[in-house]
């Protein structure tokens, strides 16, 4: 289904209810302030990927304190970026913001660059955080395409339930046909279309009567047909190789000085299982082994 066909209505009669709604119901989020800047911008979307923003504002408010700037961060060991990312999940992301910082720093003077492609250029930025911080950063016209208005794209303007389970060309011709012209305006829709899509166009229990175009909405107006895809399942956590890794971080987090491999078994009694956990954490660069059987967070 090409854009907007189950509507038949322009992208323009939904811009101006969707920014007007956003500017009376965003969220007042640290990130969102002037004062946060790009790096700010930039930090929250490393954190917020996969995690929900109550688990993300503690753990932003105290990395945004020990490290206002890039280079303040690039300063520092990765581990350490490892440790503060405490208890957000998948890791990794510490990891790559920390290289990120380091670029920012060599590269671009410790400012975090204003173009798409320098910024889609810095390790471990993909094209979502690319056009993230370039438009609710610097105000610039791209296509944002998160879950969330992946969502409201799907239901509003196809009429389904559900997007792809991965983005597709399709959803990314859509998202494009739907950007206003004006660079400020189409930042303004990124961010607004993104908050419908977590407080009222959500994966569950939608509330059509608070949606600003529930009247336009193709899936409301074809009532509502069920997803067609394959199923949906929820991400598993209890009993799961990242469960064991979350707990061996843990432990190490914690730890002011190497630590002994004995502590980590006490972690967790499936020793296959352990030892996948641990290995695969090495070979992610989150852990460093050392000799005589002792483990930290990295330091280079």
């Amino acid at each position: 289904m090409t854009a907007m066909t189950a509507t038949q209505t322009s992208p323009a009669s939904l811009h101006t209810p969707v920014i007007g709604w956003f500017e009376q119901h965003a969220r007042d989020l640290p990130w969102r302030r002037p004062e946060a800047g790009a790096w700010g911008v930039m930090v929250s979307e490393f954190m917020l990927q996969q995690t929900p923003v109550n688990r993300v504002l503690p753990v932003y408010e105290q990395w945004m304190t020990r490290w206002p700037r890039p280079a303040d961060l690039a300063a520092e060991p990765p581990g350490e970026a490892v440790r503060a990312w405490g208890r957000l999940g998948y890791p990794r992301r510490a990891l790559r913001l920390h290289g990120a910082a380091q670029a920012i720093t060599e590269r671009h003077g410790g400012d975090v660059p204003s173009e798409h492609a320098q910024l889609l250029a810095l390790p471990g930025i993909g094209e979502y955080t690319a056009a993230a911080v370039a438009s609710f950063a610097y105000g610039q016209r791209h296509a944002v395409l998160d879950t969330n208005v992946r969502r409201v794209f799907a239901r509003a303007a196809t009429g389904i339930q559900y997007p792809p389970n991965a983005t597709t060309a399709a959803e990314r011709k859509l998202a494009r046909a739907l950007l206003p012209e004006e660079d400020e305006r189409a930042a303004r829709w990124a961010a607004a279309t993104m908050e419908l899509g977590a407080l009222v166009c959500t994966a569950k229990n939608e509330d059509c009567t608070r949606c600003p175009i529930a009247s336009q909405c193709a899936w409301r107006l074809a009532g509502k047909p069920a997803h067609e895809g394959p199923p949906r399942r929820g991400q598993t956590y209890a009993g799961t190789d990242r469960q064991v890794r979350g707990r061996l971080l843990a432990v190490l987090r914690e730890a002011v000085a190497p630590v002994p491999q004995s502590a980590l078994d006490a972690v967790w009694d499936e020793p296959v299982q352990r030892a996948r956990a641990l290995d695969g954490l090495v070979a992610d660069g989150l852990v460093e082994p050392l000799a005589g059987g002792l483990y930290r967070l990295p330091l280079s």
